[in-house]
């Protein structure tokens, strides 16, 4: 272990404290200077007596250093014309102390058994007698010594430790370093990082500033001694350029840097020497580096005896020149090439150091706690305190608010202990375990590491004299212990030793050492009080008898302060505080403490003894005459010690962690869980808050330069502002909801913004401290959110991908742009993903993917350039992508962008060519950037490190790095005044900036080079899509007539989505409002000039392969198809097709319910039930839209049903007929035929096709063939024929004559096929899409007799598409076809080749429409796109020449889903459009805007709700939204957003709850919590959690003043909205889940319990509980209980009718009916009797299925009603005795209760779910899955 904090090395100087000479001893004229050369302070010793004058550590020569490196590293420089003597004592493995001693007083060698002495020869010296003082001009050395080979080698001693150093006069000194690893000086941690060298580096703070550009050896000296050179010299001496006169003996070792040649022997050398390596030998020949004047070497290295090591460094072959400070020394090549040390240039510039060393200094830290918020500790004078902040430990004084720190800790600090003399300090940290530091707190100095016995430490205690350190925490089996440290030998070089160690079973929660005797310790926890002694290296316990108060959980304790302490104070979490005799280890007494009011007094007073809830006490704190109490509820009071009354009460904001009392007895110090840090002046009575903090990671930051104000956002979601000069808090805004992720200051104006987890962007005035306005564009959390500099726009981006720009130069901002897909998808918070240039002109994001950077115009968001940073490192084997965005000061037009491979490149942001870069910038990527306002620093952040880099510096840049945060940095910014950095993660860290701004960036400095080229022209690549794009690609494009593998986008980049919007886009926010139309702006133009696709065109019938199909298909007479036909479909379909990869190809939604047999329907006239409406659209569906603007008829599929809608009235027809989910729509040309499609119900039925009469609205025809599904349908151009296409599992293609309705013909497919459509100017020509190739099929027609010919034409390689999804017929004979790729291929059907294809989107495209010379693409990426294609036709004519240049994209829209289908007028202007969200839009092109035309729940709808008045309903469903409709109109009029969730009930306040403006809804979620919306403020008012399961009912009483809800575990809750507090739980029905919940108003008294509500809940176990109740009162008692049997589900077997050829099936069992429940049982249904309060009707209870109606008065069941099946939902008619109730069997029931008679309707396509009447009865709602009808009564 006492390895571990000397590694990789040791500052031996910093380590022991040299400036302040308290560990180490000086003598004579020691001084301290700065040095020009290496720009610091160092230690100046000289004197005329060596011995006189000298450094010496330790302070004396019986104390030991005790460092075990094996290199010692020594940076000095003689005086000149001066001696200097070094001596090292060594100590060896047998304890033996060796003096090593070097000078150049020596004139040779000596050694005896206990001291070697060596000769140091001097730079410079001539003449035999090397030996003397050093020449003038004498240069700083790097001493190398080894001295584990010294020792070994002279002494055959193994070496141990170092144990004290002397540096005696003359010299000077910058350091002393200790180390195991063998650095090489020479060489930068850069350059070996990028030469990939075997080699160490010097580390930073060792290494010796180098101006830049040259040679490390031209200025110092480097001496390794021993030298490991294979040819190195007897001699130890610094090197000089001249040779030798003569050679020494060999056995004479000496410091001497001579030049050997190759041809001398090793064998001879056995006296050790130290090379002083050359320029060649250790300098950049050796790195594998450019050398500059063509000389390189090449180094091996191979171990020899005595375990020292040899480098061999030899010439390489490449070697053309000798350095030219060699040419003339007279000396070989070969010589030079080893050991010549080249003289310094007397030309050479000097640099002074680019940055100074440290160039940050930490100042202040903004924070507290962050292990534990318990630590909190004063200094013995009280003028400070000390506290943890993360892995930094603080020393705050209070008068003047400075702070000094403990650096050191790697991570956080978990427990603090100062011993009473403020000596030392210990600490320990979270992680690694139980890492324990003792501090010198005077000096700040770590005197001691190790690591403890003790896994997790969670408290440390200090005896008074500091000689004893107790550490209490858990072992690694979980047990606790305690751990004795002895420590009084730390403060003399001595370590920590352990003195005794104990494991105990009980538990600790405070433990605290004696004052008065230091072997005595107490310790509390959880049931039990002990007192500690320290004896005979052992530690014992006994506990105290506590008597009654033995269970509580005791949580502090403090020792009298009387001489003897014979009182121990120990509090507990109940209130109570035990004095404890500790000499009789028993309670002496015992007091309570319970908050009570006194009138009379004006503070709260205590008694000691009461009933009821006591103080839960965290912590106490005694003096002579007080004793501080911390407790649970904020409160900090100070009592006497008999506890009589509260002398002093101050109120926290959170709960206290700790109390402790100021050494003087007039401070209390507390602290709280929510991060604040205070102290109580007793005299003063007043409080002053120390600390503020966050309690969460903090994300971002944003700083203000006009008030100096920073304001920080942090996942404890709060928004605070600092004052930038004091630190304080000014403001903190809180968000219980949502958390804030971003923040910006507005530069001029009092405002900052921020973005929040929900998508909302607010705007927060700083004077009224209030919310501005708020905005709610984003559908997704905000990323990140910049201002330009000049304050006039806000711009915003989410994770979502969307970009929104503000108008802020007013106070109140407003909405200008939102851009839809323009930034990063699912990027998290950072405040560095948007970067506005200093010249307000540009803005850059990441987007639209993770691998570009695009750069916008600001002001108009055209977009400039897309910069693809993946393709910027060519010979990358990975793909980069940007993290982080920044540009640099106006006004140079530098863009930084961090790449994920740990690069930040410089990009030129006009032209995007890569200036310059910067590798291996963290081990990690670069999360945040930071440029000074001088463009002279550049810091860069990642992990848990801070980077600053010399941005000036154009090769090399050096760097320094900074470590003291314990979590990820999150985000780093200068202050305005950039006189300091701030860097914010786990805590706010404030630096001062050291450096001075004093050298010029280089655009400013005459003749500075330019950027230098890059190799795009070399590499062919293509990175950057810039207004030269076009130029560039048409050279390197290639001529063979077909597009290229990768089809560029017809534009710059995709325009984005631009509309002014203040509500969301669509699918909404977290509980937000929906507004539901766009803007008149919702489309703009593409800005900038016309998009111009760069495609080529396509050669003529390239890469058709195999031929057309030879397939003919006769059809057999009266147009039934051949038995051989009919053979070779059934056979192919005995092999199964799996479902395409595209979403265009229909899947029926999956459904359970079986189907009802023999259903009667009412008779005609007689119907008591009316379908009047129709909520939603089956956006499930494909091309199930119909709309001929020229005639007005407008119909689309929702289920089942086709419904034909009047645009201008709203009024609806709906066409009943199909069983299953209609899948498509076709209507005749000439709008007289419509034809729809549905699935098959079961195997024994096929798909339906009915063919309806559109002027009578009545089914002509039903058609059946194909098995599965129908993908599509289609009429000829003379509507004489019916095509029909079947899915993937039936692959079928069928031909219907529309006079006979008979089939014609019909063929199986080979393959899937996704769409068709005939040639509307070819007559008899249809083509299919499908997987790789286009299918044209020719209907010939000879007489009655239709034959089909077919063929197949393969879409060419080169466009690359997969799957072609879409097709549409153009200007003759044009067909486009859109790909599940993106891509739109541009077919010539008269000679059947592709002739040209562009990227038309990112996603499968699913509908194309054209006309004219327009063309509508729609793809899942729920983008619709208008494509300007007037110029396609010509390039036709243009053959191989052909290029896409000339296609324009004119619009684009992003709806809320996929696009399924889509309808337009023959002008392309205006149109509607279907998603897969449910939802119809409106599209005009001319106007730029979408309009909802009908919109639906996405998914299952749990419950309609009605308002008291009968305006409104509101719907909730699995989608997680609440929606409100208009029931005069059903549109939608508001609609709230919770994602990730399902709104599972509903409930509409009564009207009792107060006026109509005030009504609320009340919804339960699948997360268990509650939200109130306001209706009228469309707001949510209020968010609960009274369950942990899913809420399944929920109601409100019937004054509306309490909700009564019931979850998925069978718990109810009744809370209050006002207050939002859940005051009773009843767990009666627990374990069944909760179904029904009914609330009504009943008089006092009846059923002979008071109350003035009757309520019921209903439970899946088939019980059903009635109570009464008074809220107000707090009453609530049982009034009935009823168990019913279990329902008795029979097996439904259902004989599936044989096929002709086949044998009979077997009897099929049917699924469960009811999929919503786990065990296959129905619902527990009840309800009260609207018409007769004293009835409750209940169904799906019981053996049998029915409906039973239960007297509460009689205790009975009074009345049976039989049912045909199990009901899932029921509804009673509030006025006449109706009463509808649905089936799983997708039957809606309404039954006359009086006379017993029913009605059965059909109409859903799934199980009737939910059937709700109206407050008047006139209206009935029900819905099946997401569609909801909406029927009308009229028999009531």
């Amino acid at each position: 272990m006492a390895r571990v904090w000397q590694h990789p090395f040791l500052n031996v100087f910093r380590q022991f404290k040299v400036d302040e000479w308290k560990r180490s001893t000086k003598e004579g004229d020691v001084a301290t200077v700065m040095d020009k050369t290496l720009k610091c302070t160092v230690y100046r010793i000289r004197g005329t007596v060596s011995a006189s004058n000298y450094i010496q550590l330790p302070k004396t020569s019986t104390q030991s250093l005790g460092l075990t490196g094996r290199y010692l590293y020594l940076l000095f420089r003689p005086l000149s014309t001066k001696h200097f003597v070094i001596h090292l004592d060594l100590s060896t493995e047998e304890s033996q102390v060796i003096r090593v001693s070097l000078s150049n007083l020596f004139k040779e060698f000596k050694s005896t058994a206990t001291w070697l002495q060596f000769p140091f020869i001097c730079e410079g010296t001539s003449g035999k007698d090397l030996a003397g003082v050093a020449p003038p001009g004498a240069r700083w050395t790097c001493l190398q010594l080894d001295l584990h080979d010294i020792l070994l080698v002279y002494l055959n001693r193994r070496y141990n430790h170092l144990k004290g150093v002397r540096l005696c006069a003359s010299l000077l000194v910058r350091s002393l370093y200790t180390s195991d690893l063998c650095f090489d000086p020479a060489v930068t941690v850069a350059e070996a990082r990028r030469a990939k060298l075997p080699v160490t580096p010097m580390p930073r703070e060792m290494a010796f500033p180098v101006p830049k550009g040259e040679n490390w050896h031209d200025h110092y000296i480097h001496i390794r001694f021993p030298s490991d050179s294979p040819a190195a010299p007897s001699k130890l001496v610094q090197r000089n350029g001249s040779p030798p006169e003569a050679d020494f003996p060999r056995h004479v070792p000496q410091l001497l840097p001579r030049p050997v040649p190759f041809g001398k022997s090793r064998q001879d050398s056995v006296s050790p020497g130290v090379q002083v390596l050359g320029p060649t030998a250790s300098g950049q020949a050796s790195l594998g580096l450019p050398p500059e004047d063509g000389l390189s070497s090449e180094c091996s290295e191979v171990s020899i005896g005595g375990g020292s090591r040899v480098h061999r460094r030899e010439p390489s072959a490449s070697t053309k020149a000798t350095d030219k400070h060699a040419a003339g020394s007279g000396l070989p090549a070969s010589v030079c090439n080893l050991a010549l040390v080249p003289k310094a240039p007397e030309d050479a510039t000097k640099h002074e150091s680019l940055l100074p060393d440290p160039v940050l200094k930490l100042k202040r830290v903004i924070g507290f706690g962050g292990h534990s918020t318990k630590w909190a500790l004063w200094t013995k004078d009280g003028a400070a305190v000390v506290y943890p902040c993360h892995a930094v430990i603080v020393v705050l004084c209070i008068d003047t608010r400075e702070q000094c720190f403990f650096l050191g800790h790697t991570d956080k600090v978990s427990a603090l202990a100062l011993d009473g003399s403020n000596s030392l300090l210990a600490s320990a940290q979270a992680r690694p375990h139980s890492m324990l530091r003792l501090w010198d707190f005077q000096t700040r100095s770590c005197l001691s590491l190790f690591r403890s016995p003790v896994h997790t430490v969670c408290s440390l205690s200090f005896s008074d004299s500091g000689a004893l350190l107790c550490c209490i925490g858990k072992d690694h089996h979980g047990k606790m212990m305690v751990v004795a440290w002895g420590t009084d030998q730390v403060g003399q070089g001595g370590e920590a030793v352990i003195l005794a160690k104990a494991n105990t079973d009980v538990d600790i929660q405070a433990f605290e050492i004696a004052f008065f005797n230091e072997t005595r310790m107490a310790s509390c926890g959880r049931g039990n009080v002990r007192l500690w002694r320290l004896r005979g290296g052992g530690l014992c316990s006994c506990p105290v008898d506590l008597g009654e108060h033995h269970a509580l959980e005791f949580t502090d304790l403090a020792f009298g302060k009387a001489q003897d302490g014979r009182t121990l104070y120990v509090c507990s979490r109940s209130g109570h505080i035990l004095e404890i005799d500790r000499q009789r280890m028993a309670v002496r007494r015992a007091r309570y403490l319970l908050p009570t009011e006194t009138p009379s007094s004006p503070l709260p007073q205590k008694q000691a003894f009461s009933l009821g809830p006591g103080i839960a006490i965290s912590s106490l704190s005694v003096s002579q005459a007080e004793c501080a109490v911390g407790s649970e509820d904020g409160c900090l009071r100070l009592w006497p010690l008999d506890f009589s009354s509260v002398l002093l009460e101050a109120e926290h904001e959170g709960p206290i962690s700790s109390v402790r009392l100021s050494p003087d007895g007039l401070r209390v110090l507390s602290t709280t869980s929510s991060g604040h840090l205070g102290f109580l002046d007793i005299p003063s009575r007043e409080y002053n808050v120390l600390v503020r903090s966050h309690t969460a990671l903090v994300l971002g930051l944003a700083t203000e330069c006009n008030r100096g104000q920073l304001a920080t956002v942090s996942q404890d979601h709060t928004v605070r502002v600092w004052d930038l000069a004091t630190l304080q808090q000014l403001y903190d805004f809180t968000s219980p909801e949502e958390a804030p992720c971003a923040v910006a200051f507005h530069p001029t104006q009092p405002v900052f913004f921020c973005g929040f987890s929900s998508g909302a962007v607010r705007s927060f005035s700083l004077e009224a401290t209030r919310v501005l306005v708020e905005h709610r564009c984003h559908q997704g959390a905000i990323t990140s959110l910049v201002t330009s500099p000049d304050g006039s726009l806000l711009f915003s981006a989410c994770s979502q991908g969307t970009l929104a720009q503000y108008h802020c130069a007013a106070t109140c901002c407003r909405v200008l742009r939102v851009a839809a897909n323009v930034v990063c998808r699912d990027a998290l918070p950072r405040p560095n993903a948007l970067a506005v240039s200093g010249d307000n002109r540009l803005l850059a994001f990441m987007g639209p993917f993770k691998y570009m950077v695009t750069i916008m115009d600001a002001a108009s968001l055209d977009e400039l350039l897309r910069i693809d940073v993946s393709a910027l490192d060519l010979a990358s084997s990975g793909l980069d992508s940007a993290v982080a965005v920044c540009f640099s000061p106006a006004p140079r037009s530098h863009l930084l962008v961090s790449l994920s491979s740990n690069k930040v490149v410089v990009l030129d942001a006009i032209s995007g060519r890569m200036v310059r870069e910067f590798c291996d910038v963290h081990p990690v990527a670069c999360s945040a950037l930071a440029l000074s306002g001088d463009a002279r620093l550049l810091l860069t952040a990642a992990d848990r490190a801070i980077k600053v880099w010399d941005y000036l510096t154009q090769s090399n840049p050096s760097c320094q790095v900074y470590i003291g945060h314990s979590e990820p940095v999150q985000a780093v910014a200068f202050t305005p005044d950039q006189q300091h950095l701030l860097s914010v993660g786990d805590a706010i860290f404030l630096w001062d900036i050291l450096a001075s701004p004093e050298r010029s960036p280089p655009e400013s400095v005459p003749g500075s080079p330019g950027p230098p080229p890059t190799n795009e022209a070399v590499s062919g690549r293509t990175t950057v899509e810039g207004p030269n794009a076009r130029q560039q690609e048409d050279v390197l494009s290639g001529t063979d007539g077909l597009p290229r593998c990768q089809v560029p986008v017809p534009s710059q980049a995709a325009p984005p989505q631009l509309s002014i919007c203040a509500g969301p886009l669509e699918a909404g926010d977290d509980e937000g409002p929906s507004e539901e139309s766009h803007s008149p702006e919702g489309l703009c133009q593409a800005p900038g000039p016309p998009m111009l696709v760069q495609k080529e065109a396509c050669g003529a019938g390239d890469g058709a392969a195999g031929g057309p199909w030879d397939l003919s298909v006769l059809p057999h007479p009266h147009g039934q198809p051949s038995k051989q036909g009919a053979w070779s479909i059934r056979r192919a379909r005995t092999q199964p097709t799996a479902r395409p990869d595209a979403y265009k190809h229909f899947t029926a939604r999956y459904k359970a319910s079986p189907m009802a047999k023999n259903v009667s329907s009412p008779p005609a006239g007689g119907e008591w039930l009316h379908l009047k409406a129709v909520v939603g659209y089956n956006g499930n569906g494909r091309a199930n839209v119909i709309w001929r603007p020229d005639t007005g008829f407008f119909a689309y599929t929702c289920g089942c049903l086709v419904v034909v809608e009047d645009l201008h009235s709203g009024s609806q027809q709906h066409w009943l007929g199909h069983s299953e989910e209609i899948s498509t729509l076709a209507l005749s040309h000439d709008a007289q035929v419509l034809a729809s499609a549905s699935g098959s119900s079961g195997a024994a039925s096929g798909c339906q096709i009915r063919i309806w009469d559109v002027p009578g609205g009545s089914c002509q025809q039903l058609l059946s063939h194909h098995c599965t599904a129908v993908q599509a349908l289609a009429f000829s151009r003379d509507d004489r024929l019916l095509v029909t296409l079947g899915d993937y599992g039936d692959r079928t293609l069928a031909l219907w004559s529309m006079a006979t309705y008979e089939l014609v013909s019909s063929t199986h497919l080979p393959e899937p096929v996704h769409d068709m459509a005939f040639n509307p100017w070819g007559a008899g020509e249809l083509a299919c899409v499908g997987q790789g190739a286009l299918t044209l099929w020719l209907l010939q027609q000879r007489g009655p007799d239709i034959s089909l010919q077919v063929h197949r034409e393969p879409v060419p390689e080169t466009v690359g598409a997969g799957e072609l999804t879409s097709l549409c017929y153009g200007a003759e004979p044009l067909l486009y076809c859109g790909s599940n790729a993106g891509q739109v291929c541009v077919w010539d059907t008269s000679a059947s080749r592709c002739f040209l294809a562009w990227e038309a989107d990112d996603g499968e495209i699913g509908v194309l429409l054209c006309s004219g010379s327009r063309l509508v693409s729609g793809s899942n990426t729920r983008r619709l796109r208008l494509w300007a294609v007037g110029a396609v036709p010509e390039l036709r004519r243009k053959g191989s020449g052909a290029r896409s240049s000339s296609v324009f994209l004119e619009r684009e829209l992003t709806l809320d889903g996929a696009i399924v289908s889509a309808v337009f007028h023959d002008s392309m202007d205006m149109g509607v459009v279907g998603t897969t969200a449910g939802t119809l839009w409106y599209v005009s092109w001319a106007e730029g805007t979408s309009t909802r035309l009908i919109s639906g729940h996405r998914s299952k709808v749990n419950e309609v709700v009605f308002s008291p008045s009968e305006s409104h309903c509101a719907t909730c469903g699995d989608d997680g939204s609440v929606r409100v409709w208009s029931l005069s109109s059903m549109e939608l009029v508001i609609q709230f957003q919770v994602l990730n969730q399902s709104c599972l009930c509903l409930a509409w306040s009564p009207p009792s709850c107060g006026r109509p403006e005030q009504q609320h809804v009340a919804a339960g979620y699948s997360d268990g919590t509650l939200r109130v919306f306001n209706i009228s403020r469309i707001s949510m008012e209020l968010k609960m959690h009274p369950h942990l399961a899913a809420l399944t009912a929920i109601a409100f009483s019937a004054d509306g003043q309490t909700i009564i809800s019931g979850d998925k575990d069978g718990l109810v809750a009744v809370s209050q909205p006002r207050t939002g507090l859940t005051f009773r739980i009843l767990s009666d029905h627990r374990g069944a889940p909760i179904s029904t919940i009914q609330s009504t108003s009943k008089e006092n008294g009846a059923f002979g319990v008071e109350g003035t509500d009757l309520w019921l809940a209903a439970s899946g176990d088939q019980r059903v509980s009635i109570w009464a109740s008074n809220w107000l009162r707090d009453c609530c008692e049982l009034v009935d209980w009823l168990s019913f049997p279990a329902p008795i589900l029979m097996e439904v077997r259902v004989l599936v009718a044989p096929q002709v050829g086949t044998v009979p099936a077997h009897p099929a069992t049917a699924r469960c009916a009811f999929p919503q429940a786990s065990d296959c049982s129905p619902p527990s249904l009840a309800a009260f009797c609207p018409w007769d309060r004293t009835l409750l009707v209940c169904a799906g209870l019981g053996p049998h299925p029915e409906v039973v109606f239960y007297g509460l008065c009689q205790k009975q069941v009074v009345k049976k009603i039989p049912l045909p099946f199990f009901a899932v939902s029921l509804s009673l008619s509030p006025r006449a005795h109706f009463m509808a109730i649905g089936f799983a069997e997708r039957v809606l029931r309404l039954v006359d209760c009086v006379s017993g008679a029913a009605q059965d309707f059909a109409g859903h396509d799934d199980w009737v779910q939910l059937c709700r009447f109206a407050p008047s009865a006139s209206l009935l709602f029900t819905a099946a899955h997401n569609e909801i009808l909406v029927w009308e009564v009229t028999d009531c």
